[in-house]
């Protein structure tokens, strides 16, 4: 049998999920999360073998709760379902240690597939996703992106210096260099062009 918690913040999609994939023999669902710090309490009190979690999500992110079963080596093997096509969330998945990614609109039989095969210590990527993602690699570094994220949140260059704790010439230096390295002519459109691509 194989043992999952589900990770899924719109109730509706998370207890679709949870049907479906309950109708599948070899398949237990032993939790339900609404937010990524449940999510992370669920994994660690019930370790099980996959975690199937979306990305966005209240509290952190199915990429961050990834990292940290990698970071704790926990045995679970993480799953994404999202709607995010794009490859800088495959990429940014994939480096944090998932083992699967597929979209939302995979069919039932696929997803009971995927989920088996990760559970077995395979890898499930949708192939034409995952030729996109070598094609267009991620230009930012971790600081660029956590800067970036700050400003699309509305913050003003002095404000993210005080919260990083980095003086207001390096956050400009930040943000200078990731506008370059997006080929965005200020910070608002280099968070859009981070965003659309899956790089924030």
């Amino acid at each position: 049998m194989i043992r999952i918690v589900l990770a899924e913040d719109q109730a509706l999609l998370c207890g679709a999920l949870a049907t479906l994939l309950s109708l599948e023999q070899d398949i237990e669902i032993v939790g339900q999360a609404a937010d990524g710090e449940a999510a992370w309490a669920l994994v660690t009190a019930e370790r099980p073998d996959v975690l199937v979690t979306d990305i966005e999500m209240p509290g952190m992110s199915g990429i961050e709760i990834a990292a940290k079963i990698r970071a704790e080596d926990l045995p679970v093997r993480v799953l994404i379902v999202t709607t995010f096509s794009r490859p800088g969330y495959l990429q940014r998945s994939l480096q944090a240690g998932v083992s699967g990614y597929v979209l939302k609109d995979t069919p039932s039989e696929e997803l009971a597939g995927a989920v088996r095969k990760v559970a077995a210590g395979g890898i499930a990527v949708d192939p034409a996703l995952a030729g996109a993602a070598w094609t267009a690699p991620d230009p930012l570094s971790d600081r660029e992106r956590e800067i970036l994220r700050l400003a699309e949140a509305g913050r003003m260059n002095k404000q993210i210096a005080h919260e990083l704790g980095l003086s207001l010439g390096t956050v400009r230096n930040y943000i200078a260099s990731a506008a370059r390295k997006l080929g965005a002519v200020n910070r608002i459109e280099a968070f859009r062009i981070a965003r659309e691509n899956g790089w924030l």
